[in-house]
């Protein structure tokens, strides 16, 4: 019998889309409380290879998306700043780690994987207006809202390529961060 639950287990967690995951998630998707059976079945499962740990109470399959644990890390959070930057080519100066947006800030390293969190108020930090929300709970900032975001932490910063960012989106996203200051500094920098 317990044998058969960690099969399901195991299954169940596969079959799903997401690569990471925290005991809650996989208690929800076994339609089960999360009880001592449930921790030592993931242990076992740790043990034997079939799932990582990649910290204390997160589960994750092999080759596991970073971005999925960087949002389930420190939440409420979305990826922003460099790391959308780079992806968008604003900025050329590469950087391996994943930034994000959170109520708090910290850095951690988990895999050889830096996670860098930098803290933003909660009025901000709660607008989803110009964050992609994926299924599998990685939240993404557009371009546009990474640098409104980057100006606002930063104040000053050297962007290489402006001209992927979309203005009016811009224009659409200054009003989340209630600032006539960034208003001034997107003002000069586009040329609005």
């Amino acid at each position: 019998m317990v044998h058969e639950k960690k099969e399901n287990i195991i299954f169940e967690i596969y079959k799903n889309s997401r690569t990471v995951f925290k005991i809650n998630d996989i208690a929800l998707l076994m339609g089960k409380e999360k009880d001592d059976t449930l921790y030592k079945i993931l242990h076992y499962y740790v043990k034997s290879g079939k799932l990582r740990s990649p910290r204390k109470g997160f589960y994750a399959k092999e080759g596991y998306k970073s971005e999925e644990l960087a949002c389930l890390l420190y939440p409420p959070t979305y990826i922003s700043l460099e790391y959308v930057l780079q992806r968008a080519g604003v900025v050329f100066q590469y950087d391996s780690a994943i930034t994000n947006i959170s109520y708090l800030t910290r850095e951690v390293e988990i895999d050889n994987q830096s996670f860098r969190y930098r803290q933003m108020k909660g009025e901000i930090l709660v607008n989803t207006t110009g964050i992609i929300l994926n299924q599998n709970n990685t939240n993404i900032a557009t371009p546009e809202r990474a640098f409104l975001d980057m100006l606002y932490l930063n104040g000053k910063y050297y962007f290489d390529n402006l001209h992927i960012l979309d203005k009016k989106t811009v224009v659409k996203l200054l009003p989340i961060y209630n600032s006539q200051a960034l208003i001034k500094t997107v003002n000069n920098l586009l040329s609005i």
